[in-house]
């Protein structure tokens, strides 16, 4: 995993720092969650952030503690619950749909990306992959353990959707309303 921080909404650079997880705490310190998001590259405060994904099973677990990590650096605490389900599913959905499909010559380092960012009254949580396909919801059956990711995600946001990106590929968002900003 790889962090672009930034403080204002906007498009980051895609280079990636070299940073692939948090440093470790020296024994008995007293580490801040302000100290532990920094080992991952975050910003404290601001309005947008990124991460690059590798593509592998893991990163749905990644890309929830980065979520987690972001949204208290922006005092968004009661969003997490929610952005931390809607990310893992956007995830998942790249990893098992998107890059299943690509072939090997088109692997990079982070063939997945994941955006946020905080609007005025809303934040905005995104996922880009290399693939042109968009997302299909599907008619899961009743005992079906899977199928019903982007159902769910339409339930927890306030609205999805998707668009494609240059020069190949896919970003899928889902926007949520931020409490008492409205």
């Amino acid at each position: 995993m790889s962090t672009i921080p930034s403080t204002k909404a906007g498009h980051g650079s895609r280079h990636a720092s070299a940073q692939l997880g948090p440093k470790p705490p020296p024994e008995n310190s007293r580490e801040t969650w302000q100290d532990h998001a920094l080992g991952y590259g975050l910003p404290a405060l601001g309005g947008f952030a990124a991460c690059g994904l590798d593509g592998t099973p893991r990163n749905a677990c990644q890309a929830r503690r980065f979520v987690a990590l972001t949204l208290n650096g922006w005092e968004l605490e009661p969003l997490i619950p929610d952005m931390a389900l809607i990310v893992s599913e956007l995830v998942a959905n790249a990893v098992r749909h998107a890059l299943g499909a690509q072939p090997q010559e088109a692997a990079t380092e982070y063939p997945l990306w994941l955006g946020l960012v905080r609007h005025p009254g809303h934040l905005v949580c995104s996922v880009a992959d290399p693939s042109p396909e968009p997302p299909r919801p599907r008619d899961a059956d009743a005992d079906a353990l899977d199928g019903r990711g982007l159902e769910l995600i339409g339930a927890l946001s306030e609205s999805w959707s998707w668009s494609p990106t240059e020069p190949r590929g896919k970003t899928v968002w889902a926007r949520l309303a931020v409490p008492g900003e409205h």
